[in-house]
């Protein structure tokens, strides 16, 4: 029998329930502790772990000698501050959800937490496992990544709760918001740090007319980025959030001298047309270059997994081993820097598209090349 583990919930919307149900799924786990201040989260919460005990602040949960752990599950704008409260307080192991800040002027800010236990930074796409299979597979298949493309065509926002997520303020914005997660995988991939971003973007059809107490969203829905790295390779991300009609939601291909290997991942099975049948399997396909032809295997993933959450079963596999963290048996594996990185390379590429200009960038920031 595993150590026991009890959590503190820090926000439970959309994604903090995502959390409830795979932490569910972890053995000797549980969610003791939650604080959410709306109702209707509250009660979908409630009813997803309704052995929790819900308190009306961060400082609530914080003062819980019953958490041994945390989970920071609340919107993009809050996570800074409730991890610089979480930090001034008896120190526990955190996950915190991306991204770790909305403004480069708070990077500082984050440079100076001083956070006594070990800090994870929930970035989810590494552990889909068809994404896990091509970044461990990557390097023998392709002889040495130079070229390294993410699309993801995808649904737009969802609604959340008072539309935080339809305003760059309250987001980072889009480039920030969704594909902090795929500048990870472009920085966890290649094994390296990106030294220049170009990028072209905008809100062209979603949430146009929408009016959230007077203001119109100005949230971008799809984008184009090009980013070279210090060894000499390069990656482009294509997103597009009017795109659900696609067959895969993501679609990865590395390429180097020896040949390409992708992987072709599916958005969440309650997006999928009952008409159509079953939800597509995860494929990773390798082409070498000699001899030549594709090579194509199925990655499915188990049912219960798909079923606790939207990305791919990829929630499970990270807390297993932010569990493992916890009781003393593992290491984190995204890190605060990870984390800074991910949250630097999307505003880079936003300022990028905002003004026409490549942007040099490093650990502390970024700056017209």
């Amino acid at each position: 029998m595993s150590k026991a583990i009890c959590y503190g919930m820090i926000g439970c919307g959309m994604m903090g329930q995502e959390h409830l149900r795979n932490i569910a799924l972890i053995e000797g786990a549980h969610v003791g502790v939650i604080h959410e201040p709306d109702a209707d989260m509250r009660a979908q919460a409630a009813a997803i772990a309704p052995g929790a005990r819900f308190v009306d602040s961060v400082e609530q949960v914080l003062a819980a000698e019953e958490v041994a752990a945390l989970v920071v599950a609340s919107p993009n704008h809050m996570h800074l501050p409730q991890l610089e409260q979480i930090a001034r307080a008896h120190p526990r192991p955190v996950l915190v959800e991306k991204p770790l800040f909305t403004d480069v002027l708070d990077l500082d800010r984050v440079r100076g937490l001083a956070l006594e236990a070990p800090v994870w930074v929930a970035m989810e796409y590494r552990y889909m496992p068809p994404v896990a299979a091509l970044i461990a597979a990557a390097g023998q298949a392709t002889g040495g990544v130079k070229m390294l493309t993410i699309r993801e065509h995808r649904f737009p926002f969802l609604p959340k709760v008072g539309a935080w997520n339809r305003f760059n303020a309250r987001t980072g914005g889009t480039l920030v918001e969704k594909c902090c997660h795929f500048f990870d995988l472009m920085r966890h991939i290649l094994r390296d740090d990106p030294v220049r971003i170009m990028a072209s973007g905008g809100q062209d059809v979603n949430h146009l007319n929408e009016n959230h107490d007077g203001r119109t969203p100005d949230i971008w829905d799809n984008a184009y980025v090009i980013v070279d790295f210090k060894g000499g390779a390069r990656a482009m991300l294509e997103l597009c959030m009017f795109a659900e009609g696609a067959r895969y939601q993501e679609e990865i291909a590395a390429i180097g001298p020896k040949g390409k290997i992708e992987c072709l991942v599916p958005g969440p099975g309650r997006f999928w047309p009952a008409h159509l049948g079953d939800t597509p399997v995860p494929q990773l396909i390798e082409s070498p270059r000699d001899p030549k032809g594709p090579r194509a295997i199925e990655i499915p993933v188990d049912p219960a997994l798909l079923a606790a959450g939207d990305h791919n079963g990829s929630t499970y596999y990270q807390h297993a081993r932010f569990a493992d963290v916890v009781r003393g048996q593992g290491d984190v594996e995204v890190g605060l820097d990870d984390g800074v990185w991910a949250v630097l390379m999307g505003m880079a590429a936003q300022e990028s598209a905002r003004t026409g200009r490549a942007m040099a960038i490093s650990d502390r920031g970024f700056t017209p090349a």
